[in-house]
C-alpha cells in the first residue's frame, strides 16, 4: 500500500508539473493581455482539479496495466510462432483502440456537423451519424492496417525511413486528387488517432515484439508504429472523401 501511494504521489506531482506551464500561459494572456478576470472561476478551478486527478490516475494506470500487458502479449505471440495470430492481434488492437479514441469521436462528430451545414450531406441526425461513423471506421481500419505493416517491418527488418517516405509521397499524391473539403479533416485524423488510448498500447506492442525477436533492438526496431498509425489515416480519409 505504501509503495502504491508513493507511485500515485509521483504521478500526481508529474501531472501538476506538466499542467503548470499550460495554466501559466492561460493566466498570462487572460489577466495581462486581455486584462479580464476568469469567467466562472469556481468551475474552472474545479475542472482543473478534476483534470489533474484524472490525468494522474490515467498515467498511473498506463504504467501498471496497459504497458505491461501490451508488452507481455506481444512477447507471448512472438514465442507462439504464429504469424497469422500475431497480425490478427495487431490489426484488432489498432482497430479497437482507434474506434474508441475520444479525440477521434469528437472530430468525427464535428466533421459531420460541418459537412451537414455545408450541404455535403443531409442536415439530419441520421445522415450526420452515418457520416461520422463511416469516418471513424475508415480511420480505425487504416490504423489497424498500419499496425500490421509496422509489425511486419519489425519481423522482417524493413527500413523505417523508406516506408515513411513512401507513405508521405502517397499522401501528397492523394492530396492532389481529393476533394478540398476532406483534406483538412484527413490531416487532422492522422493526429487525433495517436492519442490517449492508442499510443500506449501500440508502443508497448512494438517494444515487446522487438524485445522478443532475436536480432532486434527495442530502441531501434520497437518504435515507429505510431508513425504508421498517424500516416495511413490521411490516405484512407482522403479516399473516403473521394468515394463519397
Amino acid at each position: 500500500m505504501r509503495e502504491l501511494l508513493g507511485h500515485l504521489y509521483k504521478s500526481l506531482f508529474d501531472s501538476v508539473r506538466d499542467l503548470v506551464p499550460i495554466l501559466g500561459v492561460i493566466a498570462f494572456f487572460q489577466l495581462l493581455v486581455l486584462r479580464q478576470p476568469f469567467p466562472n472561476f469556481a468551475e474552472l478551478l474545479i475542472g482543473t482539479v478534476l483534470v489533474i486527478i484524472g490525468l494522474t490516475l490515467f498515467v498511473h494506470g498506463l504504467k501498471i496495466g496497459l504497458f505491461p500487458i501490451g508488452e507481455s502479449m506481444a512477447q507471448d505471440f512472438a514465442r507462439k510462432g504464429s504469424l497469422f495470430w500475431l497480425l490478427l492481434f495487431s490489426f484488432a488492437l489498432g482497430f479497437g483502440t482507434t474506434v474508441a479514441e475520444p479525440a477521434l469521436i469528437a472530430v468525427a462528430d464535428e466533421a459531420a456537423k460541418i459537412a451537414a451545414e455545408g450541404g455535403m450531406i443531409g442536415n439530419n441526425e441520421s445522415a450526420k451519424h452515418e457520416y461520422a461513423t463511416g469516418l471513424r471506421f475508415t480511420v480505425a481500419i487504416s490504423v489497424g492496417l498500419a499496425i500490421v505493416i509496422g509489425v511486419m517491418r519489425i519481423i522482417r527488418g524493413w527500413p523505417l525511413p523508406y516506408l515513411i517516405i513512401g507513405g508521405y509521397l502517397g499522401i501528397v499524391i492523394m492530396t492532389a486528387f481529393a476533394p478540398s473539403e476532406i483534406i483538412g479533416i484527413a490531416y487532422d485524423s492522422g493526429g487525433v488517432t495517436t492519442s490517449t488510448i492508442t499510443v500506449p498500447l501500440v508502443t508497448a506492442l512494438g517494444v515487446g515484439l522487438a524485445s522478443s525477436i532475436q536480432g532486434r533492438n527495442p530502441m531501434v526496431d520497437g518504435f515507429g508504429l505510431i508513425a504508421f498509425a498517424s500516416l495511413t489515416p490521411m490516405i484512407f480519409v482522403m479516399g473516403y472523401g473521394m468515394v463519397l
